[in-house]
């Protein structure tokens, strides 16, 4: 339940308004909170759970193939890490992903490139496999080569099993997601619709695990709007234990916090943050170091690659261009950009919100990383619902993000490729998609700078215009200052 009536999309959504007319016009009073047994959170998750079905009914041509047609899961748009993690990285022998054991190592010297976070839920999950399918001894297992795995009794079945088993989690988060999402902002829950009818979320929501931490940041935004800074620093801690990500939203709060001389509360999350952090990360700093380090080396090492304006320029220049360049280059343009996010986050008429600075923060990053695979677009897209709420920006946006979808797979697939062996098609969808990118920022700043066109600031004039003559009693009815600030 709102506190309060909420708003309708269609009264200030031109996009809503024309596409409400082809099914019976605009929504009623039931879907805006009125009947308990019919809400808009109700209807959001619902979208959200036919959306993320979608996705999965979409990566049926690779699920019936086990990911083992090398062709198709490119032309049929259906990739996913998953099933050759699996296999590669010991999880199908349950092998602990620090295990600094000699024999582990020896048999599996691939540790899992990823932040904890994954790292255990994928661990955790291979076990849950193990439970639901009549696979081979472990004894048993361990006698044969990795090489091997693939062809052995059942495990085209077991790779199958813990696809689901992932998906089912990703599906929750989904969902999770979309209640913090739209509970964020009481008045306006269907800003989430965008979230849950989000094509990149169909399209993208099973390549890796990103789904875990773009759960953490929508419930970080949700716990901030609630007045709670430790709630907010624990989520953002847990998140950067799943993503490196989500540690910019501190940056956000650090603007919104001076402007408010709430010192008190970005210590409490700060450290939270630190915290939650430290303490998701001991078990695997604990049992091995050396593999708990493989994914800050691995990232520090990598060259330019996929989605990445580093690759354009590299392969149409011919040039080589080092990790150690692009580490370089890199951090310092993301200093400066930051360095610019909090001045227009100290020179802005109001406070500006805190999905919009995360979400500016995030995008920078996105732009000069050495690697924009295809499902990063997740960690923006939280944040651009609630920093951007308007039908019209959300498809232009993600119709770059689609346009680059096709445009990766196709390239990796050398559909692209020209006589010459270039893909400057390829190229052009990065551009592309770093335009539409760009054209998101350009919105936000802009709103930043004039908040008269920030739906939500519409919302909380209006809030204030009705809290006017309001009682002491009344009180509980009006909106909370973090609330506004998300």
């Amino acid at each position: 339940m709102t506190d309060g009536p909420v708003t309708a999309p269609a009264a200030e959504d031109p996009v809503v308004r024309t596409a409400s007319a082809a099914v019976g016009g605009p929504l009623g009073g039931l879907a805006h909170g009125r009947r308990r047994w019919f809400s808009a959170v109700g209807l959001l998750l619902l979208l959200t759970s036919l959306t993320f079905a979608i996705g999965m009914v979409s990566k049926q041509t690779c699920y019936n193939a086990t990911w083992t047609n090398g062709e198709s899961r490119y032309t049929h748009f259906c990739y996913s890490d998953l099933p050759y993690l699996y296999v590669d990285r010991g999880l199908a022998e349950h092998e602990w992903p620090y295990s600094s054991d000699p024999d582990v190592r020896a048999r599996y010297p691939q540790v899992m490139e990823y932040p904890v976070g994954i790292s255990y839920y994928a661990w955790a999950t291979s076990y849950v496999t193990d439970w639901l399918t009549d696979t081979p001894d472990e004894d048993e297992r361990h006698l044969a080569e990795t090489s091997t795995f693939w062809g052995l009794p059942g495990m085209l079945h077991e790779i199958r099993v813990f696809i689901i088993v992932n998906v089912i989690g990703f599906a929750v988060a989904a969902l999770l997601s979309a209640w913090f999402l739209a509970r964020t902002h009481r008045r306006r829950p269907w800003d989430a619709a965008a979230f849950a009818l989000a094509p990149v979320l169909a399209a993208t929501g099973i390549i890796n695990w990103d789904m875990l931490a773009v759960v953490l940041v929508a419930g970080a935004l949700w716990a901030w709007s609630r007045d709670r800074p430790l709630l907010t620093g624990i989520l953002i801690g847990l998140g950067c234990a799943t993503k490196l990500y989500p540690l910019f939203l501190l940056g956000g709060l650090v603007v919104i916090c001076i402007r408010r001389r709430r010192y008190y509360d970005l210590a409490v999350a700060a450290l939270s943050t630190v915290l939650a952090w430290v303490l998701a990360n001991l078990p695997a700093m604990a049992t091995g170091s050396e593999q708990w380090k493989v994914f800050w080396s691995f990232n520090s090492e990598r060259g330019p690659d996929l989605g990445s304006l580093w690759l354009v320029v590299q392969q149409a220049t011919d040039a080589t261009i080092s990790a150690q360049t692009v580490n370089l280059v890199s951090w310092a343009f993301f200093i400066a950009w930051c360095s610019g996010v909090l001045i227009i986050g100290l020179t802005a008429r109001e406070t500006p919100r805190l999905a919009q600075l995360g979400f500016l923060i995030v995008a920078g990053f996105l732009l000069v990383n050495k690697v924009y695979s295809p499902q990063y677009v997740l960690w923006l897209l939280p944040l651009a619902v609630l920093a951007v709420p308007r039908w019209r920006d959300q498809l232009i946006w993600q119709a770059g993000e689609l346009f680059y979808f096709v445009a990766v797979w196709w390239y990796l697939a050398d559909i692209l490729a020209s006589s010459g062996g270039d893909q400057p098609v390829y190229w052009f969808a990065i551009l592309a998609r770093v335009a539409a990118e760009i054209y998101l920022i350009v919105v936000v700043v802009r709103e930043i700078y004039e908040p008269w066109r920030d739906p939500v600031r519409w919302t909380e004039a209006t809030i204030e215009s009705e809290a006017e003559p309001a009682t002491e009693g009344q009180e509980s009815r009006m909106i909370s200052s973090n609330e506004v600030a998300v």
